[in-house]
Formats: structure tokens, C-alpha cells, sequence
């Protein structure tokens, strides 16, 4: 009976120790993998006002009739969204702004930039129940940054200097935003480029290139 139940207990260590070490193997893995698999930020677009430059000054009224300043000096940066009502990812990306605000409004002002038919505008504010957060139809501001795709985002500094613009279909996209003006990256293709291994040299070749 003793020797039955050592014969138990030495198995039980034994599966214990293999667990634990498949364990570790399997944590290991993940870190590899975490470390390979790319960042999920916004895709900036060529064209418009550059990051770091300053952004172009507007006075002007929301749908609710309040005032809203874009670009300049402020407490709290700013982020421009431009939505369309005809954007079906624009009304995906928006049933998701109420949150995002909420969580953010210590240091972000958000201002949704639309452009067209007002009643639209106002169904499309109505139907995600966003009449807190400002909503300007003002095409001039877009014609300004030339947004060219839509859901579009840029992200203002307090000092009014862009600092992140790009492509944005999640609420992820738009905190990669944040993320970049805390970290100095503009964009996902900068931090892909610099996370790039340097190409190794032929063994034939000296460090400055030339072939022995």
C-alpha cells in the first residue's frame, strides 16, 4: 500500500514539473510572438499638413450652435475626426466615440469634421448619441488638411502642432494616435522602419562597403 502510494506521488511531481515547464515554453513562445507581431496603429496618408507643423487656425460653430476653436493654444490637445453619414466605417468607428471620450476627456478634446447636408449630420449624431461631443460641417477644414479618405483622424497638441494624423477604422487606430505623441513615432510605417534589422554585410565586403 506504501509503495503504491510513493509510486503515485512521484508521478504526480513528475507530471507537475513536465506542466510547468510546457508552461514556460508556451510563455516564452508568446513573447517571441508579441515581439514579431506588428503594432496595430493608424495608416498616415501622404499629403495635407506635415507632423510638427502648426495647425491652420478655425473659428468655428457646431451643430448644437457652441463655438469651437480648431488648431492654437489650449489646456487640452485635440483630435479632428471627419466622418461622413454615407461612410458605413465611419458609423461602425462612431458607436465606439462615446467610450473613447469618455475615457480620454482628461486630456483630449475631440471634434467630429463633417461635410454636407445638415439633417444628415444631425441623424448621424442622433443615432450614436454623441450631442456632447462638437460636430462641425466646415469642408474647409478638410480641404485644409486634404483628408482625402475617410474615417480620417489628427491629433493636436496643446501648443496647436500636429503631432499624429492617419487612417482610423477602430478604437485602437485611434489611440495609436496618442500613443505616437507620446512616443515621438508619427506613424506605424516610421516605427515599422526603425524596428527593421540593418541588412547584414557579405563577408566580403569592409565596413564601408567596398569589396576586398
Amino acid at each position: 500500500m506504501n509503495e503504491a502510494l510513493l509510486v503515485s506521488q512521484v508521478l504526480l511531481w513528475i507530471g507537475f514539473v513536465v506542466l510547468a515547464l510546457v508552461t514556460l515554453a508556451l510563455a516564452r513562445q508568446i513573447g517571441v510572438l508579441h515581439e514579431r507581431v506588428a503594432p496595430l496603429g493608424a495608416l498616415m496618408m501622404p499629403g495635407g499638413i506635415d507632423v510638427g507643423d502648426a495647425a491652420p487656425r478655425f473659428e468655428l460653430t457646431d451643430l448644437a450652435g457652441r463655438p469651437v476653436t480648431i488648431g492654437g493654444a489650449r489646456e487640452r490637445a485635440q483630435m479632428l475626426l471627419f466622418v461622413s453619414p454615407s461612410c458605413p466605417v465611419c458609423k461602425k468607428l462612431l458607436g465606439l466615440v462615446r467610450d473613447f471620450v469618455r475615457d480620454e476627456r482628461r486630456h483630449l478634446d475631440l471634434v467630429l469634421v463633417g461635410d454636407g447636408e445638415r439633417r444628415a449630420q444631425e441623424e448621424l449624431v442622433a443615432r450614436h448619441r454623441l450631442q456632447q461631443v462638437p460636430y462641425v460641417i466646415a469642408p474647409e477644414v478638410g480641404m485644409r488638411f486634404q483628408v482625402g479618405k475617410l474615417p480620417y483622424a489628427i491629433l493636436i497638441d496643446e501648443q496647436g502642432i500636429v503631432r499624429s494624423k492617419g487612417l482610423v477604422n477602430s478604437r485602437e487606430h485611434l489611440e495609436s494616435l496618442l500613443v505616437a505623441k507620446e512616443t515621438g513615432y508619427v506613424s506605424i510605417q516610421q516605427y515599422l522602419g526603425e524596428r527593421q534589422p540593418a541588412p547584414a554585410t557579405t563577408h566580403g565586403d569592409d565596413p564601408g562597403g567596398h569589396s576586398r
